[in-house]
């Protein structure tokens, strides 16, 4: 079984998704970042683009569509904060 990690997505208003993912790809400010289990801790700003979610190691992604927003990796997992997104196919 592949390592998985805590992911939660939030806005100022409420949470979006919160649960256990093999793989996150975020679309930095820098250029894209995938994280899996065990990322070094970092901290970015997201540009709008699309977030892929992951939750099982050979999954199609969950697609969530985000306006900006900063991404924090930590021994906790990944937490990405936004203001506005949306799902997408």
């Amino acid at each position: 079984m592949m390592a998985k990690f805590h992911l939660d997505i939030v806005t100022p208003v409420t949470r979006i998704d919160s649960g256990s993912v093999h793989m996150v790809v975020v679309p930095g400010t820098e250029g894209d970042f995938g994280v899996l289990a065990g990322h070094a801790p970092v901290l970015s700003t997201i540009r709008p683009g699309i977030i892929e979610v992951f939750r099982e190691a050979g999954a199609q992604p969950e697609r969530i569509e985000v306006d900006g927003g900063l991404a924090e990796v930590n021994e906790a997992g990944l937490t990405i904060l936004t203001g506005d997104l949306s799902l997408t196919d």
